[in-house]
């Protein structure tokens, strides 16, 4: 499986608060790990980075042999969600430089064709193939529950000034609970794991021309960020790109 990882400071701003890292095991299972942070340069930039080397330490370092079928996996990406998020919490509240720190993240358990995603804010994840593009991930926005209560349509949640309001992140509240998605890679070509700074500027008809075409997988995520930077590159933007077309179907 192969996969590219790249993040952008974009146009507008002085400090990259976005983390992204793809971690392999020696049995072949991938962990594609994701953040935005928010709360400040200093504390953004460390909740992000904090969460991605947490996470991907505690993915290198357990037992896989433990893990006998899927529901053992689950319990173990919850758990150290949860882990991640209680530790970024306690360091907020015994920091002041720390305080109101919080971070997006998305983390995609990859075991042959079995894919576990968890979810947390509003970076997203993509599955794209030759049929289209589909959003695996629902954004804990304010606008996205405008939307879902059908207050506004899905060219005012594009417009709206109130957009980048979060309702949910790692590191806000002493306890939190991720979504998790269980999807099945064997029918899928991509996997897509993006900031919102993609996600706010390049539409999704956009995004599937660009994966799905002749390019290779760099050239692929380097113009999803370039084309991200021409419609204004007002936030970072982080991609991992994961081709998954040459997965094997049987479950590591």
């Amino acid at each position: 499986m192969q996969f590219e990882v790249l993040t952008d400071v974009g146009r507008k701003r002085k400090v990259n608060e976005d983390s992204a890292a793809v971690f392999t095991r020696s049995e072949g299972i991938i962990l594609a790990v994701i953040a935005d942070g928010m709360g400040g340069h200093r504390a953004g930039d460390y909740a992000s980075s904090t969460a991605i080397k947490v996470i991907g330490e505690q993915f290198l370092e357990l037992d896989a042999t433990d893990f006998v079928d899927e529901q053992y996996w689950v319990e173990w990406l919850q758990e150290t969600v949860n882990y991640v998020n209680r530790l970024l919490f306690n360091e907020a509240n015994d920091n002041e430089e720390l305080k109101g720190m919080g971070t997006t993240l998305e983390a995609a358990l990859i075991r042959g064709s079995s894919c576990l995603v968890s979810h947390t804010g509003d970076s997203r994840v993509y599955a794209i193939n030759e049929n289209g593009i589909r959003q695996i991930t629902k954004d804990h926005s304010y606008v996205n529950i405008l939307l879902e209560n059908g207050e506004i349509t899905e060219e005012e949640a594009e417009a709206h000034p109130q957009r980048n309001w979060i309702m949910k992140a790692i590191g806000s509240e002493k306890t939190i609970e991720p979504d998790l998605y269980s999807i099945e890679l064997k029918d899928q070509s991509y996997l897509l794991l993006c900031t919102d700074g993609l996600s706010n500027k390049v539409n999704q008809g956009k995004i599937q021309e660009i994966v799905l075409s002749d390019a290779n997988l760099y050239e692929k995520a380097k113009k999803l960020i370039d084309l991200a930077n021409q419609m204004g590159g007002e936030d970072n933007i982080s991609v991992i790109l994961i081709d998954s077309t040459k997965v094997e179907v049987d479950d590591l």
